[in-house]
């Protein structure tokens, strides 16, 4: 066992509602080499130190000098501080899910003082339809914290974020020496609270080796503001840093300055970079024997990556441990304006990957020549399953979010019937491509398994760039699987994008006309525009000449380079469309406006969409299967074993089936009843195999000398299917 003792730290900011699942996941690990080590969440606790009565004492205090330059808005705040002071500490036990009684009150107009944030209060019935008072109440709880935030930003520092951490320095920085600066100087108040929660759990913990996760840009900041301290401070103590950010931003770092703050930078998964470095600490292995490290060596950048060490496998990197995060205590605020945006940050959620990497890996905008993406890795149903229930054991909580890229549909299967099996019940959501594999069953079984939403891109919804973006998908075969989803009363959520390279002005019209139509077709629930970007280690950014892209002049300064500028001479005006798409679908998020011709949405004269108008209609129409034709798939069936009443008199049968909700009864022909009755347990989930229907047709027309069409056309069957005997592909 490693004598290193490690303390794992996110940095703010990411969520307030959920940990950043990085240092759970990399103390899993250690737990499974029976290394100690221990986790905190500086984010959370900082929030918590702010939106206190303390912090905004203290913050309210330190405004008072500056306060006569801001605006009107943020002087309305300061001078209702003892209004804030009164209410601070009810609405943030109220959002932690301590004191739901709280909820009439927030939903009182003299409860809450109200500042800019409460200007778009008066939709809060229109946007909320019928949910409930404790969501309301919520929702007025969230616009009471972004007021406060509006009055940091404002009067105390731009670097505060609900999200984000000065993340403005870290944004194309590719030279580190404007970060340097800031680090430089004096901290203010936000950053002697970070300090003052590190220097207590470093106090507490006594660790030799500091690991900082940086997920995102807007946790940079935070996390050479620990190392400086830390360097100063403690300087006995290892600094290291790994994470999504360094992982993208930082492979062809040069710039010896990093190094001031930090002793060493990982790149990709972190368990064998860190595995290695505590051995290096440890006086085991040389520093030329680390993995997928940077370190400075006489004043220079190095870059070590041992090739001896194998690849940890998914299956070996342990369950995810939650201990020491203060679980009781994140914020679950709500985001109205989109559904998949309140989903994930109105909740706890547990963070698991299915699978390691992404099973599709083809995608031209998408980083698939990085590990995290291109090495495809999943773990068997069970052990995931097996880790699911641990980490519900161990934190209370049945809530999980599956981080995967796009999580894998025979994954998905496989752990859905073994969740049935088990009688495990939690409620999960995730990202995955929306492929033909994700069948109208596939769909039912995963909502019976605890699927609420799924995410996954339609990107440019359209069949030309589609194809020349690799996706795999066309929107004909988008539309039937969301489709799908949607009638098993699974959310759906699309990633949509706008500006790939050639994309025109009618094409980017015609999108919208497809998204519109999705939505008016109950395809989709909820989406999101983004603005292509290039980056560096996307076939488009390898290789932009073959997608008719410029790249504009770019000077590396030794430090971030991902992010590509780029011209794109043969497609649309880009940047003039994106306001209009995102009006456009907050509205049609709402159900509005979706008879209305989609070039209206643009304050510039446009074509109108090309596209037929029933063209999502028509797609919903297509590829329909005959069931008997489906020899090689398997019957599941979901409920229990029937009771069978027959009267030979006028020969007739009843199924009956006992259900949670309400009892089914199906009325059928003797033959039909007795054979249905004697042979759907053999089909059942909670059997170790399932047979085909080519093995059933033998089967029934052997025993009944009926023709199985007999069976699969008639209303029986059609019963028997629309509640819960499926076809599924094994």
């Amino acid at each position: 066992m490693s004598s290193i003792k490690t303390l794992l730290v996110t940095p703010p900011l990411t969520q307030l509602n959920t940990p950043y699942p990085a240092t759970a996941y990399l103390k899993g690990f250690l737990r499974e080499k029976n290394i100690p080590a221990y986790q905190v969440d500086l984010g959370l606790e900082l929030v918590l130190k702010i939106f206190s009565t303390e912090g905004l004492t203290a913050l309210f205090d330190a405004a008072e000098e500056v306060i006569e330059d801001c605006s009107d808005n943020v002087q309305r705040i300061f001078m209702l501080q003892d209004d804030y002071l009164e209410t601070i500490d009810p609405v943030i036990q109220f959002l932690q899910n301590k004191d739901n009684t709280l909820a009439h009150s927030i939903c009182q107009d003299n409860f809450l003082p109200r500042a800019a944030r409460f200007n778009q209060v008066q939709n809060v019935d229109w946007t909320f339809g019928t949910m409930g008072l404790n969501d309301k109440a919520r929702y007025l709880a969230t616009l009471f914290l972004e007021d406060i935030g509006d009055f940091i930003i404002e009067a105390i520092t731009e670097d505060f974020g609900f999200s984000r951490y000065a993340e403005r320095i870290a944004m194309s920085a590719t030279n580190f020496a404007p970060i340097d600066e800031v680090l430089q100087q004096p901290s203010h108040i936000l950053d002697e609270w970070l300090l003052d929660i590190l220097n207590q759990k470093i106090e507490d913990i006594q660790p030799d080796l500091i690991a900082l996760t940086v997920p995102f840009p807007g946790n940079l900041y935070g996390a050479l503001k620990c190392g400086k301290f830390i360097k100063e401070n403690y300087p006995d103590i290892t600094v290291a840093m790994g994470g999504g950010y360094p992982n993208t931003e930082l492979r062809s770092l040069q710039d010896p300055k990093v190094f001031q703050y930090l002793d060493f930078i990982t790149l990709d998964d972190g368990e064998g970079p860190l595995l290695n470095l505590m051995k290096h600490l440890e006086g085991e292995i040389p520093a030329n024997r680390l993995q997928r490290t940077y370190l400075l060596d006489s004043g220079e950048v190095h870059y070590i990556d041992q090739k001896v060490q194998d690849v940890i496998k998914h299956s070996d990197v342990g369950t995810p441990d939650y201990s020491d995060l203060l679980l009781d205590q994140y914020l679950s605020v709500i985001d109205v304006a989109n559904p998949m945006h309140r989903l994930w940050n109105d909740g706890r959620w547990n963070k698991l990957t299915v699978a390691h990497g992404c099973y599709w890996k083809k995608c031209t905008f998408c980083d698939i020549s990085l590990d995290y993406i291109g090495r495809y890795d999943p773990a068997p149903a069970k052990m995931i399953v097996d880790r699911i229930e641990q980490i519900v054991k161990e934190t209370g909580q049945s809530g999980f979010h599956f981080v995967d890229e796009a999580a894998p549909p025979l994954a998905l299967r496989d752990i859905a019937v073994e969740l049935i099996k088990r009688g495990t019940k939690i409620t999960w959501w995730g990202n995955i491509r929306f492929e033909k594999t994700f069948t109208p069953d596939l769909c039912k079984l995963l909502e019976v398994s605890g699927c609420v939403a799924v995410s996954g891109g339609i990107e440019v919804a359209s069949d030309r760039l589609l194809k020349l973006m690799k996706k795999g998908v066309s929107v004909s075969q988008a539309a039937q699987v969301t489709r799908a989803f949607s009638e098993a009363g699974i959310m759906v959520h699309a990633y949509l994008m706008y500006g790939f390279p050639t994309q025109t002005t009618q094409e980017t019209i015609d999108s919208l006309e497809v998204v519109r139509q999705m939505f008016a077709n109950h395809c989709i629930h909820s989406g999101f525009w983004h603005r292509f970007s290039m980056t560096a280690h996307a076939p488009v950014g390898l290789n932009p000449e073959e997608y008719k892209v410029e790249q504009d002049n770019f000077e590396f300064e030794g430090f971030a380079w991902n992010d590509l500028p780029h011209k794109d001479p043969t497609g649309a005006k880009h940047e003039r469309f994106g306001e209009g798409l995102r009006k456009s679908i907050f509205n049609y998020m709402h159900g509005l406006e979706l008879d209305l011709p989609v070039q209206k949405w643009f304050d510039f004269a446009t074509s109108s969409a090309s596209l037929p108008l029933t063209l999502i209609e028509d797609s919903l129409l297509e590829n329909k299967k005959e069931e008997a034709q489906l020899l090689k798939h398997s019957l599941i069936w979901l409920g229990k074993t029937p009771m069978l009443e027959i009267d030979e008199e006028d020969d007739w049968a009843k199924l009956i089936f006992i259900n949670k909700k309400e009892d089914l009864e199906i009325e059928t022909s003797p033959i039909l009843g007795e054979w249905i009755a004697e042979h759907i347990s053999d089909f059942s989930i909670y059997e170790d195999e399932y047979p085909t229907i080519e093995e059933i047709k033998l089967l029934f027309e052997e025993e009944t000398g009926y023709q199985f069409s007999d069976l699969i056309e008639s209303d029986t069957w059609k019963k028997l299917r629309e509640n819960g005997l499926l076809i599924i592909r094994f």
